[in-house]
């Protein structure tokens, strides 16, 4: 039974086990996930949080028992890293400025959220690519998306920061 749970959790309930792309389309329910969380359900940020550090810390024991068998340390089936990754600009954006953010600037961010963050866990640049090839284990497999979603995080801070002295 426990390990039926952790399959379909480290697969995002399946969504892992798709041919093509499967780290896109788990990055991509992640921000349609959040989204219904954070617009359509508006639950409080702070619930989301509690939510996101129970699936970060569980992530590490599920994904370990899912791999422990397996040849391949990091099989593309297992996406719960995208979520995780993902998962932290979206969530540093909506509680930035203590203001709800709307709608629709909300769809552009994840929107960018969700390319910035693909681009960096496919290009993998270092710190990324240092967990990804040096650690084969359940903390390589989540540590590499965590850096790609600082990296984004990141990169829209410096995006703002430039864009305040040109505009």
């Amino acid at each position: 039974m426990i390990k039926t749970f952790n399959t379909l959790f480290v697969t995002m309930f399946g969504l892992g086990k798709v041919k093509k792309i499967p780290g896109t389309v788990g990055s991509l329910a992640t921000i349609i996930i959040l989204y219904i969380l954070f617009h359509i359900l508006s639950l409080s940020s702070n619930i989301i949080l509690i939510g996101l550090i129970f699936i970060f810390l569980y992530s590490f024991t599920a994904v370990a028992n899912h791999i422990k068998d397996k040849e391949n340390k990091d099989p593309k089936e297992v996406i719960i890293d995208e979520f995780i990754g993902q998962s932290i600009p979206i969530y540093l954006y909506e509680i930035s400025h203590g203001i709800k953010k709307s709608s629709d600037d909300a769809i552009i961010f994840y929107c960018v959220c969700f390319i910035l963050f693909r681009f960096f866990d496919i290009v993998k640049p270092f710190p990324v690519n240092f967990f990804d090839r040096n650690f084969k284990n359940s903390f390589g497999v989540i540590m590499d998306d965590v850096c790609a979603g600082f990296y984004v995080v990141l990169s829209l801070i410096c995006f703002m920061v430039l864009s305040s002295y040109f505009i």
